[in-house]
């Protein structure tokens, strides 16, 4: 039995577990910190060292520090190569040499995506499966395809950004990666609510989450059960079109736009039909089952077995 502090950073908290790795692996102990995104990368990268090292000292029996973090990663050096305006100067951070040094224990570091899609692939809903491309679906859409237990990483640490494939629907909506018609920036969850409320009139009353739009879907809203329908259905469109190209065995969805409802579900699994070729057309698409442990677990199997 191997014992593992896993790290999950995010832009909103920084999640810990303490996890027993054997013929399973098990989240023993957790907890988190508030990531305090705005206040810069260096001042973030020095809290989670910090929290590592009290936490790795309180657990004597841990004998390694398995990282799942936001912004693109080169999973080699364990250092972020680029991250996006959300976390001001994260980009560049060197978090592996960091955490090393504040622990005195060996640190591997891989995309909070790629570890939550290898969770799912290795010890989630795709276990059965010998490749599987895994989609989360929440504020933003992010992706990762994993076979025989390993994520394809693409050439520069990218390969996984599947929120931003074209679309139709989206020709003049800005994504959050500052270009226009990425399916991000109208089926996440803060997309389809930026949507919403463009689109929204008198009648209409204003939504302050994707939750709220739910609901609001759900009580009979025309206009905002149209914006799931529709943004799901491109949603399965743009999965087709990756199930087309990358011919995988399964399909996982995760994330808090898979708690939806069958407005979305219908829509989503309709879109999908329509673009799939036929030789794929059956391909499983189902829902994660690991929740928000998915990236923890997904780090410590790529630190025990990249």
């Amino acid at each position: 039995m191997t014992t593992l502090l896993a790290l999950d950073i995010g832009g909103t908290k920084v999640g810990w577990g303490i996890v027993e790795a054997g013929d399973t692996y098990e989240v023993t102990e957790r907890g988190s910190i508030p990531t305090d995104a705005m206040r810069g990368g260096e001042d973030v990268a020095a809290r989670v060292c910090q929290l590592a090292s009290s936490v790795a000292a309180s657990h004597p029996r841990v004998t390694g520090v398995a990282v799942a973090s936001a912004g693109v990663v080169d999973p080699a050096a364990g250092a972020i190569v680029s991250a996006t305006g959300t976390m001001p100067g994260w980009g560049g951070t060197p978090l592996g040499a960091m955490l090393a040094e504040a622990t005195g224990l060996n640190v591997r570091v891989l995309n909070d995506v790629h570890a939550h899609g290898l969770g799912e692939a290795t010890l989630g809903a795709g276990r059965p499966y010998r490749s599987v491309l895994s989609i989360a679906v929440g504020t933003g859409i992010g992706g990762a395809f994993v076979e025989d237990g390993r994520v394809a990483f693409g050439a520069r640490g990218i390969a996984g950004h599947v929120g931003h494939i074209h679309h139709h629907f989206a020709p003049d909506m800005t994504c959050s990666c500052g270009r226009k018609g990425h399916i991000e920036s109208f089926c996440s969850g803060s997309g389809i609510t930026a949507w919403y409320g463009s689109l929204r009139g008198e009648s209409d009353p204003a939504v302050d989450g994707g939750r709220a739009l739910q609901e609001l879907a759900d009580g009979g809203n025309a206009l905002a059960a149209s914006c799931f329908a529709r943004s799901a259905y491109a949603l399965g469109e743009a999965t087709a079109s990756l199930v087309n190209c990358t011919d995988p065995a399964a399909v996982i969805l995760s994330g808090s736009m898979t708690r939806s409802g069958d407005i979305w579900w219908d829509a989503l699994r309709e879109g999908f039909a329509a673009s799939a070729m036929t030789p794929v057309a059956d391909t499983p698409i189902l829902v994660g089952s690991l929740g928000g442990d998915a990236p923890l677990l997904g780090a410590v199997s790529f630190f025990l077995h990249a």
